[in-house]
């Protein structure tokens, strides 16, 4: 099993930034992605950017530009830089892993408002 730990939501202005962490502790081998998707209210799960073990990266379009998915394996920890936010960026981001082709494991979420 896998423990997420997300840390960096909150409220921001429209065009300001904020960095999301997610740190995997448990059987951190044969995870095989990292990312995080968002959920908006009214509005289905989508896919923010996600990070392979081999560093390969996709981004939503939406994002493209604006947000940075990087990876610490020393810390077992990806990072989501997120740079010139929109109001429509505002959701609960989730930090997902990948483990083993199959299964997946969820952080709780953390709130990001971007509002002026």
């Amino acid at each position: 099993q896998v423990q997420l730990v997300e840390s960096g939501g909150g409220l921001v202005q429209p065009g300001g930034s904020l960095r999301l962490s997610c740190a995997a502790s448990g059987s951190i081998i044969g995870i095989n992605a990292m990312g995080w998707y968002r959920q908006a209210p009214g509005k289905q799960r989508e896919l923010v950017a996600r990070i392979t073990s081999g560093g390969s990266t996709n981004y939503a379009d939406s994002v493209k530009g604006r947000f940075t998915l990087s990876r610490d394996n020393v810390k077992n920890t990806v990072y989501l830089q997120m740079n010139s936010l929109k109001p429509e960026d505002t959701a609960v981001y989730y930090c997902n892993v990948q483990y083993r082709l199959r299964y997946y494991y969820w952080g709780e979420g953390t709130q990001v408002t971007v509002s002026s």
